[in-house]
């Protein structure tokens, strides 16, 4: 059977059975299966038995649940509040104030939690409560911290970053690495968007008072448990003293004595964490499984090489292709979740970008911002709903407070494609590289 057939295939059978309801594990096992019968035969059944054994005891994939574990550890804590109010105190007399330690909050423990949904829970459920409190707009507060989930996955650790390493072979402590500068500007940008909105329309988010130089650093004192867990995740790799595996392991342990210690993290609070963390693991594993076999029939027709020489023939800038591609990536973040266009883009993405002479660090973060901005894209928006349910917001409204914030996000998308060095500075001065 031809190649391109098999690909096309898949493809559409990918489409039709995730519009028909069916799980995305299954639909990509499915379709691998039934793909890979058609175009190689019974030999296929080989790999279907021996491939999650040799998935799921590949020690790539092991970071991921341990950084899982830490964000389920740490929303069992009060980290994210004290780091909001802590900020909050030092922001109180600019307008719109809130909302940008809001932001602030999201991207420290970004770098602790690893997930946009987690980042925006876990800082709106204190934020929102003082929004109310001083009189803030909730449409344009609600949207920023939607907005600021974006930094969740960017900022490491990531088990976006962590997928795309495995399934690409890319370092993942470069990768970890990359993601700092991008998510320290995205922050930036969005903090300075907001209060930039709130200066020109105050009631939207007036300043919330002031507070006693004794009271702003007196707060700080309770922010360094914060700082401890991301010096030892992310100071551990930067220095070339551990692997990311090792990394999340430290992390764990750090995460567990904190929380016992400072926190008062009890055995119900434990007992939380850990079946949380294990239905997480359990999921994403399971997709794993089913996208192996997609992943490996995709491969096979060899759709990245046949596109390569496409693009040579055609004489298209390589630049070109990345716009392209990265129009792909918004326009599927409309319809798709992050986990499906990571396993249905890749295997094609991936060998042109390496083929075209990118570098694969600097294409994995525009991947990982790309697919962040389709969780707030409506109609799938997962984020977007998650929060409307969550602090009951009417969908509009939710809407109306996001769109600049996901606009700004775009012009920073081009951005850090324009200027691959943003990206590609820090993880080239890593020791131990």
């Amino acid at each position: 059977m031809d190649p391109m057939l098999v690909f096309v295939s898949c493809i559409i059978g990918l489409f039709v059975l995730m519009m028909l309801g069916v799980p995305i594990a299954f639909s990509l096992g499915f379709v691998g299966i039934i793909g890979g019968l058609v175009a190689f035969g019974g030999n296929i059944l080989s790999k279907v038995g021996w491939a999650p054994f040799s998935l799921l005891f590949n020690l790539s994939w092991t970071p991921l649940p341990l950084f899982v574990l830490i964000g389920s550890l740490i929303a069992e804590t009060t980290m994210g509040k004290d780091l909001f109010n802590a900020a909050s105190k030092w922001l109180s007399r600019i307008p719109g104030g809130l909302i940008a330690s809001g932001i602030i909050g999201e991207g420290v423990m970004a770098a602790t939690l690893g997930t946009s949904a987690a980042c925006i829970m876990v800082v709106g459920k204190v934020a929102v409560p003082e929004f109310e409190r001083y009189g803030y707009n909730r449409s344009l507060g609600l949207g920023a911290l939607l907005a600021g989930g974006v930094l969740g996955p960017l900022i490491p650790p990531s088990a976006t970053m962590i997928i795309y390493s495995c399934l690409t072979n890319t370092s993942l402590g470069h990768l970890f690495i990359a993601g700092i500068m991008p998510g320290i500007l995205l922050a930036a940008m969005l903090v300075s968007l907001a209060v930039g909105i709130c200066l020109v329309r105050p009631q939207l988010g007036p300043p919330a008072g002031g507070f006693s130089w004794r009271e702003r650093f007196a707060s700080i004192s309770r922010v360094w448990p914060v700082v401890v867990v991301i010096l030892s995740i992310l100071g551990s790799i930067y220095l070339g003293v551990a692997t990311p595996t090792e990394s999340a392991g430290v992390g764990c342990v750090v995460v567990f004595l904190l929380g016992i210690f400072l926190f008062k993290l009890r055995w119900d609070g434990i007992r939380r964490a850990l079946i949380d963390a294990a239905t997480i693991n359990a999921m994403i594993l399971l997709i794993l499984i089913g996208a192996s076999f997609f992943t490996y029939i995709v491969g096979s027709t060899n759709v990245a090489q046949h596109a390569f020489n496409f693009v040579q023939s055609s004489g298209i800038s390589k630049w070109m292709v990345i716009i392209v591609i990265n129009i792909i990536y918004l326009s599927l973040g409309f319809i798709l979740d992050p986990l499906t266009i990571t396993f249905l883009t890749i295997p094609i993405f991936y060998p042109l970008i390496v083929k075209l002479g990118f570098d694969p660090v600097w294409f994995g973060i525009i991947f990982v911002v790309n697919t962040q901005i389709g969780l707030i894209t409506p109609p799938m928006a997962i984020d977007l709903f998650a929060v409307r349910t969550v602090f009951d917001i009417p969908t509009g409204d939710l809407i109306r407070g996001v769109t600049p914030f996901l606009l700004w996000e775009i012009v920073f998308l081009a951005i850090i494609i324009v200027f691959p060095q943003i990206t590609l500075w820090l993880p080239g001065l890593m020791i131990g590289k």
